[in-house]
C-alpha cells in the first residue's frame, strides 16, 4: 500500500487516527432508526473540518472512526466539536431524544484514540468485521439453560 501523504503550505503529512466514542450510560441507541442520520450528521461534520473520514461504523453502543485529521487541528479539538455539533444537529433532527438524555448531552465524556501508523489496513479489517465479532462473541455467551426437574 502506498503512502498518501497530504500537504500544507509548508508541511507534508500523513496524520490517521483510531478514534471510539460512546453514547451518554452507553445506551444502545445509534443502530436502530437513528443510525442513518447520525453517519450522514458525522460525516458532514468531518467534510467542514477538513477531516477526512477513511472508514466508519456505527454499532449500537458505540462509534469507531478512522480518520485523518490535519495537524493544524489537534485530536482534541477535533473530538469537542464533532461530539458537540453531532448532539446538537442530532437533537435538532429527533426532538424525542431530549427527554431521554435531556440537557442536550448524547455523548459520553471522552473518547479513545490511537494513531494508525502503518497498521491501516488492519484498522480497517477490524472497525469492518466488529460488528460480526460482536455477534459471534454473542453467540457463544448465551447458554440454554435445562430444567433440571423436567427429566
Amino acid at each position: 500500500m502506498a503512502k498518501q501523504e497530504n500537504s500544507l503550505a509548508h508541511t507534508k503529512w500523513l496524520c490517521k487516527y483510531h478514534i471510539v466514542f460512546t453514547p451518554k450510560y452507553r445506551r444502545k441507541i445509534i443502530y436502530n432508526q437513528y443510525r442513518e442520520s447520525i453517519g450522514k450528521i458525522l460525516r458532514q461534520l468531518c467534510s467542514y473540518k477538513g477531516v477526512e473520514l477513511l472508514e466508519g461504523h456505527l454499532m449500537p453502543d458505540h462509534v469507531h472512526m478512522l480518520v485523518s485529521i490535519p495537524p493544524k487541528t489537534s485530536v482534541s479539538s477535533f473530538m469537542g466539536y464533532l461530539k458537540g455539533k453531532s448532539a446538537l444537529m442530532i437533537f435538532d433532527n429527533h426532538a424525542n431524544l431530549k427527554y431521554k438524555f435531556g440537557n442536550r448531552h448524547f455523548w459520553a465524556e471522552g473518547y479513545y484514540v490511537s494513531t494508525v501508523g502503518l497498521n491501516e489496513a488492519t484498522i480497517r479489517k477490524y472497525i469492518q468485521d466488529q460488528e460480526k465479532a460482536d455477534i459471534a462473541l454473542d453467540k457463544l455467551s448465551v447458554k440454554e439453560y435445562e430444567d433440571p426437574f423436567t427429566r
